[in-house]
């Protein structure tokens, strides 16, 4: 049976994409010079990008062109794990800048945590008495907040978190290279021990134009997840 050209064409760019020829963020050739590329109409052109799209390969700004989609990263919110711990799980590079540790009646931990090279959410972590001097020396460049808590004792049994829109301000804006008066996301969280003791209350200052957040509903669940936003990609 004929593989039909647009089919053929879509399978080409999507190996093309999958091999790193064009990567995350990149744009392809104009659709006329693809079109004389691969010998084919416009239309049928048209017809290759669209199953790429509907694959989530592609994204399509008017105006602008088609670019390869940026890669998906997801934060699951119905975890107990950290924003750094599900990143990293799906292959992401994720590195942490500590802004500032500051231990008084507890301890406050600002940190800043890159996508890439790029900034995307400014965290401050606030852990009260005993469990603050018993992680306060910890290099919170290199070792997870909560694997240090956890390597302390503390069993974390639950979270509550609150997420709202926002505007970003400074001196946040400053560290995430953004100006001021951006959308973000802000999220709010409250980790608790066994014997319903605060261990660790965050919050997170997010990228709004760069993270979504989603949501997968089953009979007997809902799972929230963040996302980069597909039809923006990084530039």
């Amino acid at each position: 049976m004929k593989i039909p050209a647009y089919r053929r064409i879509a399978t080409d760019l999507a190996d093309k994409i999958r091999a790193g020829e064009y990567r995350p963020g990149d744009a392809l050739p104009a659709q006329r010079e693809l079109s004389a590329g691969y010998g084919v109409t416009l239309m049928t052109l048209r017809q290759a990008l669209q199953e790429l799209r509907d694959e989530g390969l592609i994204v399509q700004q008017a105006g602008r062109g088609t670019f390869v989609a940026p890669v998906q990263a997801a934060y699951r919110v119905d975890t107990l794990r950290s924003f750094v711990e599900d990143l990293r799980e799906q292959g992401h590079r994720v590195t942490t800048e500590v802004v500032s540790v500051a231990l008084e009646e507890g301890l406050r931990l600002e940190r800043v945590r890159l996508l890439g090279d790029r900034p995307v959410i400014h965290q401050t972590s606030s852990v009260p008495l005993p469990w603050a001097a018993a992680v306060a020396d910890e290099e919170f460049r290199r070792v997870s907040l909560y694997a240090a808590l956890a390597e302390a004792g503390a069993t974390i049994v639950r979270a509550s978190e609150r997420i709202v829109p926002g505007l970003l301000a400074e001196p946040v804006a400053g560290h995430l290279r953004r100006p001021a008066g951006e959308a973000v996301f802000v999220s709010e969280r409250t980790t608790y021990a066994m014997d319903d003791q605060v261990v660790v209350v965050d919050r997170a200052i997010i990228l709004g134009d760069l993270m979504e957040i989603r949501a997968e509903r089953a009979a007997t669940r809902l799972s929230l997840q963040w996302g980069t936003v597909r039809d923006r990609p990084f530039a």
